[in-house]
C-alpha cells in the first residue's frame, strides 16, 4: 500500500500541472502565437497601440510581426517565440514589466538583421560609405534612426 501513495501523489501533481498549463494556454490564446497572424500580438493589452500603429504603417503591406521580430527559419523562429513568450508570461504573472514595453538587446539584433535582409541594397551602400569614415567598431544601426518604422508608438 505504501508503494501506491508516492505514485498517486506524482500522478496528482502531474495532472494538476497539465490541467493548469492547459487552462493557461487556452486562456492566454496560446495557439494564436503558433501562427503568423499579427493580431496575436495584440492579445496582450500593452501591444494594442503597437498593433494599431502597424496597421497604419507602410510595412503592413510587406511585413508582419514575425518578419521583423523573429529570426528566419522554423526552428529559430519558434525558439525565439518560446523564449519571448516565457519571458512575457513570467513578467505579466509577477507584475514585473515596464509600462512602456522595451525591446531586449537580443531582439534588437534580430530586428536589425531583418531590416538589413529586406533592404540589403540600401544598407550595403550605406555600410560601404560609412566604413570609409567610421571609427573602428562603430557599427551603423538601422534602428538608431528608424526606431519607429513599423509602429511608431512611444
Amino acid at each position: 500500500m505504501r508503494f501506491f501513495k508516492p505514485v498517486i501523489l506524482v500522478a496528482v501533481l502531474f495532472g494538476a500541472a497539465v490541467g493548469i498549463g492547459s487552462y493557461t494556454f487556452a486562456y492566454a490564446k496560446g495557439g494564436s502565437y503558433l501562427r503568423n497572424d499579427p493580431q496575436a500580438c495584440a492579445n496582450c493589452h500593452v501591444m494594442g497601440d503597437h498593433y494599431a500603429s502597424w496597421l497604419k504603417s507602410s510595412h503592413r503591406a510587406v511585413a508582419g510581426c514575425n518578419d521583423c521580430h523573429t529570426p528566419p527559419g522554423t526552428i529559430p523562429k519558434y525558439l525565439s517565440k518560446a523564449g519571448n513568450g516565457f519571458r512575457h508570461a513570467f513578467a505579466f504573472t509577477t507584475g514585473d514589466f515596464p509600462v512602456a514595453i522595451q525591446i531586449t538587446p537580443g531582439n534588437v539584433a534580430v530586428t536589425e538583421k531583418a531590416c538589413r535582409g529586406c533592404h540589403v541594397q540600401t544598407t550595403d551602400a550605406i555600410d560601404a560609405h560609412a566604413e570609409a569614415s567610421a571609427a573602428e567598431g562603430d557599427a551603423l544601426s538601422c534602428l538608431r534612426c528608424h526606431h519607429d518604422v513599423g509602429h511608431w508608438v512611444r
